[in-house]
């Protein structure tokens, strides 16, 4: 059973910086994704979730954003228990992330 880990986003910045194919998963709302999002964030939904499941390498780093990091530790667990190895959830969510590192926010 696979378990995920609760991360900072000064934590997830390096996790990224030193591991460039992490997956970063955005589990908002489909309005709040599109108005901003982490750099390279895909957004994953009850639509998606199984093509992500069945399509991405389990030995992939994944970190898993939401608000305020709340709901994505569920959405981490979740995906843990699917068999991925490196699954985190980012304490503070996107609010902290934007509010820490403004030039690695997408906005459309």
């Amino acid at each position: 059973m696979n378990n995920f880990q609760r991360i900072s986003v000064q934590t997830a910045k390096e996790l990224i910086d030193t591991a460039p194919v992490t997956k970063i998963v955005d589990i908002r709302d489909p309005q709040s994704f599109q108005m901003g999002r982490m750099t390279q964030a895909q957004h994953l939904t009850n639509d998606n979730v199984q093509q992500f499941i069945t399509q991405t390498e389990k030995s992939l780093p994944i970190i898993v954003c939401c608000y305020h990091g709340n709901s994505s530790q569920g959405a981490a667990d979740f995906i843990a228990q699917q068999g991925f190895e490196q699954v985190y959830s980012l304490d503070g969510g996107f609010e902290e992330w934007e509010a820490k590192y403004p030039e690695l926010t997408e906005r459309s």
